[in-house]
């Protein structure tokens, strides 16, 4: 497994290399093991304090910028009734001194997967480190990736019942294709969710809680945005952290030359990115996108969300044709017109605010690593870049099985019996192991001196000594097998904690943090969940970790 144990919470929690755990590319491990490697792609080290010096003189800003974000800030949260706490951290934006450490995802149905949670808390995190450590205002702030329109994987999530079995959560959706989730509106659909979720929740002493915070936040007549802003609120409001709904109009106009320098542009940004991800791959790498060479780096919001390419100087947007200068227009009389895509994105986030820090996942990580040229040509300064905490969380009795028999982590994303065999056979007596291990050399080396034998009175008959010896080690091959489906019959509390450990770390194949929403994990533990991954400082980025809470 290539674990280790990390003080202050030996028993707890298990350390684990990141190249050890199973899904993550290349470019990721290497980004926290060998950042050299990466270094051309990147602004800078975030293990390195001068690159955090640098990063925070560049996102400081002046009173007017820094007055025009807080008031569009403080505006939705006030509109959510968002926790003091947060409403005090959002104030604080409008200090010019103030610089944030922003982190985001689209909007999941009841909070999206674990991984959600882990960048929010990370974000939060590492705000407090860097405010402490450099004397400098700092908030988290998480970025609500609210115009996005893949709304089959937002409408669902996923929750393990009391078998620790996988089990699909989807909210009812009649909405024509393109549409962005910022403009669902949640009916009566979203109670027969809520339903879905109670029925396949086990019941704990956090259940009730956990059901009426979230009928709280996705009710009736609110958005699908809104709801999963108000509930992240609910969780990590108190402790700081600033939700920002992405599709607020009022916020567009403070980016409009981003628009604008993208459709005098027409392809530079994808060409950029294209280019880094030449470049990525040729060292070994990978790239995360792949831009067409029409692309251009934003969608017209016009009912539905729509992609624009452009074809000899002018633009196409599904079968219509226009001049940029039409385009440019529009979007300085409304530019609530347009959203940007996921290489425009990052920009438009951190003009908005003073970023001197996003906090990736794996994915994002690696198409980040493309777009340090493009923001050169915006005049933009990239920020650092520090990945999110990566856990898996887990019973006791889980980390104690993984402890005792030190079993790789990536043997247990096969959803086959294949790796609790080879346990359980190594759990056989070494007396029995032994033995028959020598039954078999022991065999093998008869079995070739009777052929040499035989050979020097008929060579006809080395035939059948050859037909022998494989009976023979197949015989031995057939007793070993049946030694350990006896000790597997034998050992079935070894199968249970095997069958446990597999489905809670890899439900289904997959890593947890990925498929499991937070919501199932905040319904087994309860709010100890979120002190212990905010405040355990034994947890660092640079592993996986997997936690009994």
């Amino acid at each position: 497994m290539s674990a280790e144990t990390t003080s202050p919470t030996p028993s707890t929690a298990i350390a684990v290399n990141l190249t050890d755990f199973p899904g993550l590319k290349r470019l990721a491990t290497t980004y926290s093991t060998g950042f050299e490697q990466l270094a051309p792609y990147y602004a800078g080290d975030p293990s390195d304090d001068s690159a955090w010096s640098a990063a925070i003189t560049s996102a400081q800003r002046s009173d007017g910028e820094s007055r025009q974000i807080a008031r569009v800030v403080q505006a939705q949260l006030r509109t959510r009734d968002a926790p003091a706490s947060a409403v005090q951290a959002a104030d604080r934006l409008a200090d010019p001194k103030t610089v944030a450490i922003v982190t985001g995802q689209q909007a999941g149905l009841f909070g999206g997967p674990l991984y959600t949670l882990l960048k929010a808390i990370t974000a939060i995190r590492l705000a407090t480190d860097i405010e402490q450590r450099f004397e400098v205002p700092t908030v988290a702030v998480f970025w609500v990736d609210a115009e996005d329109h893949d709304l089959d994987e937002i409408r669902s999530c996923n929750v393990l019942d009391s078998d620790q079995q996988l089990v699909p959560v989807a909210l009812d959706l009649d909405a024509p294709p393109g549409t962005p989730a910022c403009a669902v509106s949640l009916g009566p659909e979203i109670n027969t969710a809520l339903d879905r979720l109670a029925a396949a929740l086990p019941v704990t002493d956090f259940t009730n809680d956990v059901l009426a915070a979230l009928r709280n936040s996705y009710a009736e007549g609110t958005g699908l945005v809104t709801g999963f802003a108000s509930w992240l609120e609910r969780l990590l409001g108190p402790r700081g952290l600033v939700v920002f709904d992405s599709s607020d109009r009022h916020a567009k106009p403070l980016v409009t030359d981003l628009f604008v320098r993208e459709l005098s542009n027409l392809g530079v940004t994808s060409s950029l990115a294209r280019s880094a991800g030449a470049q990525l791959q040729a060292a070994g790498f990978h790239a995360q996108v792949e831009p067409p060479p029409d692309g251009v780096a934003l969608f017209l919001q016009d009912g539905s969300r729509q992609s624009i390419r452009h074809d000899g100087g002018q633009l196409r947007i599904g079968d219509r044709r226009l001049e940029p200068s039409a385009l440019v227009t529009r979007v300085e009389r409304d530019a609530a017109c347009l959203s940007p895509n996921v290489l425009l994105r990052p920009l438009v986030q951190d003009r908005l605010f003073p970023t001197i820090c996003c906090v990736p996942g794996p994915n994002e990580l690696a198409y980040l690593g493309q777009l340090k040229q493009v923001y050169h040509h915006f005049n933009l300064s990239m920020p650092l870049m520090a990945p999110r905490l990566s856990a898996t969380i887990v019973d006791t009795a889980v980390v104690k099985f993984l402890r005792r028999t030190n079993i790789a982590l990536d043997a247990l994303q096969p959803q086959d019996e294949a790796a609790l065999n080879r346990l359980l056979g190594s759990q056989l007596p070494p007396d029995v192991e032994r033995t028959l291990n020598t039954a078999q050399t022991t065999t093998d080396e008869a079995i070739t001196a009777v052929i040499a034998a035989v050979g020097a009175v008929d060579p006809t008959l080395s035939g059948a000594a050859e037909s022998t010896r494989g009976r023979m080690s197949r015989d031995l091959a057939n007793l070993q097998n049946k030694v350990v489906q006896a000790a597997k019959r034998k050992d079935q509390t070894l199968r249970r904690q095997f069958s446990r450990a597999q489905s809670q770390m890899f439900p289904r194949g997959s890593a947890q943090e990925r498929v499991v929403a937070g919501v199932s994990l905040l319904n087994r533990y309860g709010p100890a969940l979120i002190d212990r991954l905010l405040n355990d400082s034994a947890l660092d980025t640079t592993h996986h970790w997997v936690l009994a809470v």
